[in-house]
């Protein structure tokens, strides 16, 4: 009689094909599947563990979070520091590319150093010395904007002439700067508080006006459907 009861009952322990597929089974239920970590979770473990690594281990639960939150705030503001450095680096390229010779002499500042020297040149009533620097000015001033191109040799006529076609409305103001620069810096005359005052009125004006070339960029017109840079080669002195 127990013999039989016995061979009745299931055995308490399963052969390994039966235990693989009750395993199976178990480990089907959607509870364990929930209880898996996600990619997020596995990042988060990982910069954790690379965080306790740097302070030895000391660092766990809260504070390794934080320390995390630490080290990507830093690498944000090294990246950022980065890119302003690199676009510094970039303008300083630039400026360093600007022509050196500015009608016959040697010139390395730009438009504003060169306004502030004119500027300092007048308050001295320096006037042929404002007069020239001022006109350099206008000039460099031009050539940083990319409306005109002023090769090495250029004169200063030649510079009014492409300047007028940029900037047509300030062509004659040009023209005239363009006279005084002559009369002072070549025909060795003294300059003026008139004669300044003609040079900065035009650098000014320039200034503050929009290139043609850039209204014909704007509207699809020109030779080549955008900005049309104006080049000035060597020439006559007027």
């Amino acid at each position: 009689m127990i013999a039989r009861l016995a061979d009745s009952i299931p055995p308490l322990t399963p052969d390994p094909d039966q235990a693989r597929r009750w395993a199976e089974q178990e480990l089907s239920d959607p509870a364990y599947a929930a209880a898996h970590p996600t990619p997020i979770d596995r990042m988060a473990r990982a910069v954790q563990e690379f965080v306790t690594s740097l302070f030895g281990g000391r660092a766990d639960g809260a504070w390794a979070v934080w320390l995390a939150v630490g080290v990507a705030v830093v690498l944000i503001v090294l990246i950022v520091a980065a890119v302003v450095l690199s676009g510094r680096s970039r303008l300083s390229r630039r400026t360093r590319a600007l022509p050196q010779h500015l009608f016959g002499d040697v010139e390395t500042r730009s438009a504003a150093e060169l306004r502030r020297a004119a500027a300092a040149a007048a308050s001295a009533q320096d006037w042929s010395e404002a007069v020239i620097v001022r006109f350099r000015a206008l000039a460099r001033g031009t050539v940083e904007r990319a409306a005109v191109d002023l090769a090495p040799g250029a004169t200063t006529h030649g510079f009014a002439r492409a300047a007028g076609r940029a900037f047509p409305a300030q062509a004659g103001a040009v023209d005239a700067a363009a006279d005084a620069f002559d009369d002072v810096r070549y025909l060795r005359r003294e300059g003026t508080a008139e004669l300044y005052a003609t040079v900065a009125d035009a650098d000014d004006a320039v200034a503050a006006a929009r290139p043609a070339t850039d209204d014909a960029a704007d509207s699809g017109d020109g030779a080549h459907g955008g900005r049309e840079r104006l080049t000035v080669g060597r020439g006559a002195a007027r």
